[in-house]
């Protein structure tokens, strides 16, 4: 089996289906299931059940996978150690982050290196789905977790606490909510992750049970602009609150866990040329917003 045929083994194993597979590969789907019939047939073994709900692999298949995971490792790894020592400042780094952090901080970043390095791309996927970095999805990431591979590099940029604010515009029509009343006749706005948690839901330690919940969001982006927008009252990172103009309330108040930056790369890219200069304009962004 070679390599274009391992991947695109392995993107059916993962994906489960023709079409979800073509799409990570970025080829048509038919593509891909003429290149899942010609591998079993030189290898005569059936490596998939085909089943209504997808592509299921066999016992044959699972050994294969195996295999074919390893050759996928040190495909990788001798593509970072290349990598890792290409000393040219161009061509593209990719890099992860969530929608927040690329609007306030990533974008400016890339300006700034465009402006030395022209011939540096930056392709910037900002979403909350992460991203490997060991599987070389992505060059970059910047994220507020920690991630425990030993093979990854972390730096810790910026660390904000996490208050309550407000717009103006909401104040100045429900005023401000007194503490141990949990947030009695307010409109709250929250993260819909944390909502979905199952955890006793507070802001700040003040518990919700007497507020309304007006409406969850699925990024921080979209709960600061929910707060911005009057629509209630939200938790976010003290740094980001102020940089919008909101109004921060109860500000002996915060969440006990603090809102940590991280910028993780691969240890065999750390000192790529490119890779550096990204990450130097990235640090720059977030000197000076709290550490």
């Amino acid at each position: 089996m070679n390599w274009d045929d391992a991947r695109v083994f392995l993107a059916v194993c993962r994906e489960s289906t023709l079409r979800g597979a073509a799409r990570v590969l970025g080829v048509d789907q038919a593509t891909v299931g003429r290149r899942i019939t010609a591998l079993e047939k030189s290898l005569s073994a059936t490596l998939f059940l085909r089943t209504s709900e997808g592509y299921a692999l066999t016992a044959v298949g699972e050994a294969a996978m195996r295999a074919v995971e390893k050759m996928e490792h040190s495909a990788l790894e001798l593509e970072r150690r290349i990598q890792g020592l290409d000393d040219r400042l161009t061509g593209t780094v990719r890099v992860t982050t969530t929608d927040s952090l690329a609007i306030d901080f990533l974008i400016p970043a890339i300006a700034r290196l465009h402006q030395k390095h022209p011939d540096v791309r930056v392709q910037l996927d900002a979403s909350t789905q992460f991203l490997s970095l060991a599987k070389r999805e992505a060059d970059i990431a910047v994220r507020n977790t920690r991630p425990d591979n030993p093979d990854l590099i972390a730096r810790r940029i910026a660390r904000w606490p996490t208050g309550l604010f407000a717009s103006q515009s909401y104040l100045d029509i429900h005023g401000i909510p007194e503490p141990g009343t949990a947030f009695e006749g307010h409109d709250l706005v929250v993260y819909q992750p944390y909502l979905q948690s199952g955890k006793d839901m507070n802001l700040v330690g003040e518990p919700l049970g007497r507020g309304r919940i007006v409406s969850s969001l699925s990024s921080s982006l979209l709960v600061r602009r929910a707060i911005a927008a009057g629509i209630g009252i939200g938790e976010i990172p003290v740094h980001l609150g102020q940089r919008d103009g909101l109004i921060r309330l109860w500000p002996e108040r915060t969440r006990p866990s603090p809102y940590d930056v991280w910028l993780v790369t691969h240890g065999d890219l750390r000192h790529t040329a490119k890779v550096r200069a990204v990450i130097e304009e990235i640090v720059e962004g977030f000197s000076g917003t709290g550490e």
